[in-house]
């Protein structure tokens, strides 16, 4: 009995030692997996300005990229059966060596020194003319992937894109994108906005809810999880790391937007009252530049808009609160 009991009070105090051992082996910090090494920067070509534009042609839907509907991040997207007549008004990002070589809706390989783009519901592939509405460049790209899946962003351009428009170092641009036909003028032809305000007047309903469609002469990248959700599609981002960015070539520093040249349009009504309704509501949640215009030839509702707008972070702060307020539809204007 007094072995045992010896022997159990060795054991005994043995336990709290063997406990503390594995307390210590469980509290050392785990030195983490060495992280992958960054891709490259894919060297551009010789003249990145040089890169010719597409041509707009007839090409079949492609078979993959394009469902109904699909969803990211929670939002459903339409995929629209008929990219005809397709223009609206917004902010453009682009993306570039974080997503060089992967593969784009269509199942083609993203290549940043192309002339393409990515867009969230218009059917692949289509071509579109977007402009700079800061500085008035335009260019051709080809649409073959899905995104930019950000708030305000309606195309994800390629970085020669990009680069031609001037819009490389903010990232961001106010745009203006134009669905091309195969019979489409050339880059830089002055074409005629369809105004959906006008159009929606004949039928005479009180306001118009935007929407991304064609839209009037006055009308903002995703993480690579939240693209993967889609089918068929490749990641997009708002806009490279600017380490990357600096590793490209540099571009002459972008124009900038002129005041007064930009504004919000909120709604657009049939009826006085409504409108100045609408403008009363903003006005008292204390948003500041609130106006209305009155109906002119060519634009027989009047609108409700706030501005000038100075920059794109001014307008997505200003979208953010418009949709806090009940107005999710309001876009992108320009006189």
């Amino acid at each position: 009995m007094r072995a045992r009991s010896a022997a159990w009070r060795g054991w005994a105090l043995t336990l709290p030692s063997i406990a503390m051992l594995l307390f210590v082996g469980c509290a050392t910090p785990r030195r983490p997996p060495p992280a992958p090494s960054p891709a490259p920067t894919p060297t551009p070509p010789a003249n990145v300005m040089g890169v010719p534009e597409p041509v707009p042609r007839a090409e079949p839907r492609s078979a993959s990229g394009n469902p109904p509907f699909y969803e990211v991040a929670g939002h459903r997207y339409i995929v629209l059966a008929s990219a005809a007549g397709y223009r609206e008004r917004g902010v453009a990002s682009w993306y570039g060596p974080d997503f060089h070589g992967l593969r784009t809706a269509t199942g083609e390989r993203y290549d940043m020194f192309a002339m393409t783009a990515a867009h969230k519901t218009l059917p692949i592939p289509c071509y579109a003319r977007v402009t700079n509405l800061s500085n008035g460049r335009s260019v051709v790209v080809r649409i073959n992937d899905r995104g930019p899946f950000v708030a305000n962003r309606i195309i994800d351009l390629s970085y020669t894109a990009a680069a031609k428009l001037d819009m490389i170092r903010n990232g961001t641009a106010f745009v203006d994108v134009e669905v091309l036909s195969p019979a489409s003028p050339p880059s830089g032809t002055a074409l005629p906005v369809t105004t959906q305000a006008a159009s929606a007047a004949s039928v005479g309903v009180s306001s118009v809810p935007a929407v991304t469609t064609p839209v009037e002469t006055a009308a903002p990248t995703a993480p690579a999880g939240a693209a993967a959700a889609a089918p068929g599609t490749s990641p997009n981002a708002m806009a490279p790391a600017a380490a990357a960015a600096a590793a490209l070539p540099a571009m002459p520093p972008p124009a900038p937007v002129a005041a007064g040249h930009f504004y919000i349009q909120v709604g657009a009504f049939s009826q006085a009252d409504n409108a100045q309704r609408v403008a009363r509501k903003l006005r008292d949640a204390g948003l500041e530049h609130v106006f209305t215009l009155a109906p002119a030839a060519d634009q027989p509702l009047q609108r409700v808009r706030i501005g000038p707008i100075a920059s794109v972070q001014q307008f997505d702060a200003l979208i953010a609160q418009l949709t806090a307020l009940g107005f999710p539809g309001a876009r992108l204007a320009q006189d």
